[in-house]
């Protein structure tokens, strides 16, 4: 049978089966998942864990092998095999079905993948683990749902967070929800008995008595020209790697054209937005720095971020702190070409 992974705990609670397989692109929601099964596994008396890792040169046969084998420390015994991006072949198969079939009662099978493809989901294997045990297929959680998500996922620790305050997290955290419970975890030493604000945070990032590569980018969309030198000087000082900083002015630059391109092509702001991910307060910022910039601008300048590149890896002789000054420069609203 198919749950989805905020049903996975009720489901544990009234019943265990002897084969669960875990499949997504959400790294956090799956070991979350699997960390759930495990603990359930573990107060049902399974004490033994084997992990098998699937890479090239993987023996199937080594999966009867394990479950057949006698334990001298437990009765119970957890088999987790580790798919990662590895297809299960036609040979793998008829071995993963043959165990299906005569597993012994004492083995519990736990399965854990990438997403599968829709071969995958036509097998003889995928249709017998969804008869006889539990299959949890995890989805990214889109653009639309992650606020709520990250409201709910606060809720749980018992963290208040006002809207705004939630907006700022997703643009911080651009999608990738380990980094948002890295950021939870950080503001629950905030807790206080209202709800967190927006400056809340941005005071708790300044607090840390440094700058990073967001406040950085923060201060070119909005056009601070000063600020954004400043920051970009302590960074410096704090021997912040450039490729860093460069990553993170081409990821800008790459945004603003294909805001542009899509604004030309006669798409409504808000849906372009929503595609690129696009939160909170820097959807207005990022809207009037696609309208100070000209097509011709950003393109100059994601080839300078090409000759920077060049220029760290030793490939061209030059100063890339001053050619990424000329870009932090010119992105905020002041070209001054530095050669």
């Amino acid at each position: 049978m198919k749950t989805k992974p905020e049903q996975l705990a009720a489901l544990l609670g009234k019943k265990s089966n002897q084969v669960y397989l875990v499949t997504g692109n959400e790294t956090l929601i799956i070991e979350e998942c699997c960390d759930l099964i495990r603990a359930k596994l573990k107060a049902d008396g399974f004490d033994e864990r084997e992990v098998l890792h699937v890479e090239a040169g993987f023996k199937w046969e080594y999966l009867l092998e394990c479950a057949n084998a006698l334990s001298l420390f437990a009765d119970k015994r957890l088999i987790e095999i580790r798919l990662g991006s590895q297809k299960i072949n036609k040979a793998a198969s008829k071995i993963l079905l043959e165990y299906l079939t005569f597993a012994p009662p004492e083995n519990t099978l736990l399965l854990i993948g990438d997403k599968l493809d829709g071969a995958a989901k036509k097998s003889a294997w995928y249709k017998k683990i969804d008869q006889q045990g539990c299959i949890v297929e995890v989805w990214p959680i889109e653009t639309q749902q992650l606020p709520n998500w990250l409201k709910k996922r606060a809720a749980e620790q018992n963290l208040q967070l006002e809207d705004e305050a939630i907006a700022v997290l997703c643009d911080r955290i651009e999608g990738n929800l380990l980094a948002a419970k890295q950021e939870i975890d950080k503001l629950l030493l905030l807790q206080k008995n209202t709800p967190l604000s927006a400056a809340d945070i941005i005071n708790a990032v300044s607090d840390s008595s440094r700058y990073d590569v967001f406040a950085l980018m923060d201060a070119i969309v909005l056009g601070d020209s000063t600020r954004s030198l400043k920051i970009l000087q302590v960074l410096r000082q704090e021997a912040l790697e450039p490729t860093i900083i460069l990553w993170a002015i081409s990821r800008e630059l790459r945004l603003l054209h294909e805001l542009k391109t899509g604004l030309n092509q006669g798409k409504s702001y808000e849906s372009l937005c929503g595609s690129l991910r696009v939160w909170g307060k820097k959807k207005q910022t990022l809207q009037q720095a696609a309208m100070r910039l000209n097509f011709e601008q950003l393109e100059a300048m994601l080839h300078q971020c090409a000759t920077v590149d060049q220029i760290i890896k030793g490939m061209q002789i030059g100063d890339y702190w001053l050619e990424i000054t000329d870009m932090t420069l010119a992105l905020s609203g002041r070209g001054l070409k530095l050669s």
